[in-house]
């Protein structure tokens, strides 16, 4: 992805808001009203482990629960009003951007959160590299239009130089300063949130990013939510703009992880029956880790997935170059036709399973240890993936070609419920 290519005014666009933020006597702890983004939630058992730990976690405006979607969505809506006027939830005074750090161990990721102009993709600014679903993004508009705000942050990803200029300058200096809050959550990660407030730094950072284009590293359908919702709009206003978290992956690396896949009504025996003759299946000792491995030294060679569901690790690699000639786009780049995303779709989901990616039949699940134990709980067959490389993402972006969609996971991810942005606020 050409990062310096976009001329003054070209590129990315980052602008102050107000943001809405919880107020922390209101609550009994920033950790226990915070969640993972919408899509990352394991549901049920995570849904409920979420409400359960305050009455105000934000998961009741992001997965609203109701009979209907129009009930659930005014659920939500009504909900933000009454945390509003309750004083749950406040905006703060003046318009900011935020400097938002995450660290656990080794790991530190440093980032702007904003208000970002919206672009299509054809602009080259703004690049998706993954597909996305009509429905979802019609559920999050509905949500989206119904509370009027933006409830999480998406992740994207810029190149900058490396350096401690522009951006990175500023929050390098706003680090040192007296945080606006600071909270560890339960998977280990503390979280601090800075305003920048000056006019100086704030246009330091908008000089600095106009030079650059982002890739859509985490938020694909919420990104093309933003664009769903501004063209409904009759003039310029608030929707013209999206609430992200960005970081520059040259100065903090972002960590690409796989996605799971739990097929809901096919169980493993006849999952494993179906590949014969078109994959190598043999079984891997566990636990999980080891067999992990195991997927990963197969993926060297060949596209590989580790099936699970029935007490076991079954490992299928190697497939034939017939059945892949036969059920792969031949119109696309190789890297794309090589992608195990790709295989997985074309090859096994489409044609030898024979499953619709519909939620009725597929769940995509983050943690591998959770899509196991609800396979093997519900006698379904989760399907284990290993990540594809970071260069592999950029390099089909940059061409416009878009992976299967939830074919990565960048992270960390940023915490939702840490700042909000509400349109009408704004």
């Amino acid at each position: 992805m050409n990062t310096s290519g976009p001329a003054l005014g070209r590129g990315l666009r980052l602008i102050p808001f107000r943001g809405l933020r919880y107020v922390p006597e209101r609550v009994g702890s920033l950790a226990a009203v915070t969640s993972p983004p919408y899509d990352v939630v394991v549901r049920p058992d995570g849904l409920h482990h979420l409400e359960s730990a305050d009455p105000h976690n934000i998961v009741r405006l992001i997965l609203p629960q109701a009979g209907t979607a129009a009930a659930r969505h005014r659920q939500a809506a009504d909900t933000l009003k009454r945390w509003l006027a309750e004083g749950v939830l406040a905006p703060d005074p003046v318009p900011v951007l935020y400097v938002y750090e995450q660290r656990a161990g080794d790991i530190l990721q440093r980032g702007v959160i904003g208000a970002l102009a919206l672009s299509p993709a054809s602009e080259g600014v703004v690049l998706p590299h993954e597909d996305v679903m009509a429905d979802v993004v019609e559920d999050r508009a509905d949500l989206m239009r119904t509370v009027g705000a933006h409830l999480e942050p998406l992740l994207l990803s810029y190149a900058g130089d490396g350096g401690r200029s522009g951006t990175t300058a500023v929050i390098e200096r706003v680090v040192e300063r007296v945080p606006l809050l600071t909270t560890t959550t339960e998977d280990g990660f503390s979280h601090r949130l800075w305003a920048v407030t000056d006019p100086e730094e704030q246009a330091e950072i908008e000089s600095d990013l106009s030079h650059h284009q982002a890739l859509i590293a985490d938020g694909h359908h919420r990104w093309a939510t933003y664009l769903r919702l501004q063209q409904e709009q009759s003039g310029p206003g608030p929707w013209d703009f999206g609430l992200v978290l960005l970081v520059d992956t040259a100065r903090y690396p972002l960590r690409v992880r796989a996605i799971h896949r739990l097929l809901h009504r096919l169980p493993v025996e006849r999952a494993l029956g179906a590949l014969d003759g078109g994959f190598r299946v043999r079984p891997v000792d566990g636990p999980l880790d080891r067999a992990l491995d195991a997927l990963a030294e197969a993926a060297e060679e060949s596209n590989a997935f580790l099936l699970a569901g029935d007490g076991r690790f079954h490992l299928a690699d190697r497939p034939d170059g017939e059945l892949l000639a036969r059920t792969v786009r031949a119109d696309r780049p190789a890297a794309w036709r090589a992608l195990d995303a790709t295989v997985l779709h074309s090859t096994l989901l489409d044609d030898v399973w024979g499953i619709p990616d519909t939620p009725e039949e597929i769940a995509y699940i983050h943690d591998a240890a959770a899509a196991v134990e609800q396979a093997e709980r519900h006698g379904a067959t989760a399907v284990l993936m290993h990540p594809v490389r970071e260069d592999v993402v950029r390099d089909l972006a940059r061409q416009g070609i878009t992976m299967p969609r939830k074919s990565t996971s960048f992270g960390p991810k940023p915490a939702t419920g840490l700042v909000l942005r509400s349109l009408d606020v704004d």
